[in-house]
């Protein structure tokens, strides 16, 4: 199993049809103990259940530092260690850039971005003190393509920042055997997503990618599972994109 005696903390992890939960299921299949992170009305801890026995959930908002570090602390208390953490937790707004409000973009930037750096924070001093660790921050095409599908202007300078910041995390952390990753999906069929392409549009959306289908939330957990793991030990600092070819570049 390539996460046997791994401890992975998944931020925005409980929602059953997302990108975390996938990932969740499959670190926990090869061997991984998953902790869940999520808001109280997500039930994170109802979510880590339906992985099996001994794997967590743990109710924290990687908007507020405060929360991000107490939820580390209880992490470490109950299972001595956390070796991968995933930034999964995001949001998205179809909003043209004329339309974009303060408030906004403030939600959508403090998840996506400001909660990369919180929870990142949060589990790098333990990382360090273990000499490994490996972290993949959930980007997405459209911080590569100049906007997505669905997601305004202000969601592609969240993700593009995401990109950034992993960057320099990386080259900052390399020196501690802490590996610092990016994955950048396309168009992905969960629910943050359902029901909001009208079917005349979808052809056309197909007819942009290659591989010629929508993504499964398990097309990423796998390639976050791979960044995560020993398979990709020399690995820092590189943004693997799962887009069925939509960007190709």
């Amino acid at each position: 199993m390539l996460l046997k005696n791994k401890v992975a903390l998944i931020t925005g992890g409980a929602g059953r049809n997302g990108l975390g939960f996938a990932t969740a299921r499959m670190m926990a299949a090869q061997g991984a103990r998953v902790v869940i992170l999520d808001l109280a009305r997500a039930e994170p801890a109802a979510a880590a259940t339906l992985l099996g026995e001994g794997h967590l959930g743990v109710v924290a908002d990687v908007t507020d530092k405060a929360s991000c570090d107490a939820a580390a602390a209880e992490i470490l208390q109950a299972l001595g260690r956390i070796d991968i953490l995933v930034n999964n937790a995001g949001i998205t707004q179809p909003r043209k850039t004329l339309d974009i409000t303060g408030a906004d973009y403030d939600a959508v930037l403090d998840v996506s971005l400001r909660g990369t750096l919180y929870m990142s924070q949060a589990v790098l001093p333990a990382m360090r003190e273990q000499q490994s660790g490996a972290i993949v921050c959930i980007s997405s095409v459209s911080a590569q393509r100049g906007g997505g599908i669905l997601g305004g202007p202000h969601y592609s300078a969240a993700k593009a920042g995401v990109l950034g910041l992993a960057r320099a995390m990386a080259r900052e952390y390399g020196k501690d055997n802490v590996r610092i990753n990016c994955v950048t999906p396309g168009l992905i069929a969960t629910d943050i997503n359902k029901g909001l392409i009208p079917d005349d549009k979808l052809q056309g959306i197909l007819d942009g990618i290659p591989l010629n289908r929508i993504g499964e939330p398990n097309d990423v957990a796998g390639c976050v599972v791979f960044l995560a793991s020993d398979l990709a030990k020399y690995l820092t600092g590189v943004t693997l994109d799962v887009n069925g070819g939509m960007l190709i570049h």
